[in-house]
């Protein structure tokens, strides 16, 4: 009978054949893991893409080019003699039955929330355990979007009670912020000021969002998508209607916009 390949075994080959030293590919053979990285990073918002946009054989695709990325990091630790590709998923399969105790050991946790704080403190007893981290801060990726860093620094350091007691509470910090950025514009304050300011302004934002239950980068992510949709149908209109660089008409075109998309809901889900 034929031996029958599975598809990741497959997949490892074919990798192995592209940074083969002498009949491979000249791209895959001279990239390392930092030129690789960025590919990694962009793969993944693809797959989150695919998500937002509901096109399952879109998010098919993507998920199989991110799989990619894994077997092309895994080939190239491999080559160095660092870990193999079966390591990897090995390591994660450890990881999971570890932190799923209520599942595959006799740990009774009957909600979501217990979940949540049980899986926090399961990857802190990781951390600690690892060495080298004294702080809740430690082991936020410095490579994360800057607005998830913020969320996820925000969440560590609330575990030690350094937070704000609701989400009401944050609404006065972040006028305080605009109050200061207001201070610094009517000051003619340099770049950098303004730009600390704008960044307290933002930390300001993305802990309400924490509090709120509301992933930032998601909410972000979508605010942009939906000006996008509106301002390439103020671009039709305008362009059917003659209209040029006139702020006043574009904006009345928007409003256009946002009205035409309410009275139609059903076709643009979320537009205020």
């Amino acid at each position: 009978m034929p031996v029958m390949t599975r598809p990741i075994d497959r997949l490892i080959a074919i990798m192995a054949r592209l940074r083969d030293p002498e009949g491979g590919c000249p791209w895959d053979r001279e990239q390392d893991f930092a030129s690789i990285a960025p590919y990694t990073i962009e793969e993944a918002y693809e797959v989150a893409d695919a998500i937002e946009r509901r096109d399952l054989a879109a998010l098919k695709d993507e998920l199989g080019d991110l799989l990619l990325q894994v077997v092309f990091h895994a080939r190239m630790a491999e080559e160095a003699g660092n870990f193999t590709f079966d390591d990897v998923a090995e390591a994660i399969s450890d990881k999971m039955v570890r932190r799923h105790p209520h599942v595959f050991g006799d740990a009774d946790i009957r909600s979501v929330a217990a979940q949540n704080e049980a899986w926090e403190a399961h990857k802190a007893a990781e951390r600690q355990a690892a060495g080298g981290h004294d702080s809740v801060l430690d082991g936020v990726a410095l490579a994360l979007p800057a607005l998830l860093r913020a969320a996820k620094i925000s969440r560590r350091a609330a575990r030690i009670g350094f937070d704000w007691p609701d989400a009401r509470a944050v609404l006065p910090k972040i006028a305080e912020e605009i109050a200061e950025v207001e201070a610094e514009m009517a000051g003619g304050a340099a770049p950098e000021a303004l730009e600390e300011e704008i960044g307290d302004l933002l930390f300001a934002v993305a802990n309400l969002a924490r509090k709120l239950e509301v992933e930032p980068e998601t909410a972000l992510r979508r605010a942009t998508a939906k000006f996008e949709r509106r301002f390439r149908r103020v671009e039709t209109l305008a362009g059917a209607r003659g209209i040029g660089r006139d702020l006043e008409a574009l904006e009345a075109l928007w409003c256009e916009v946002k009205q035409s998309e309410k009275n139609d809901p059903g076709g643009h889900p979320g537009s205020t």
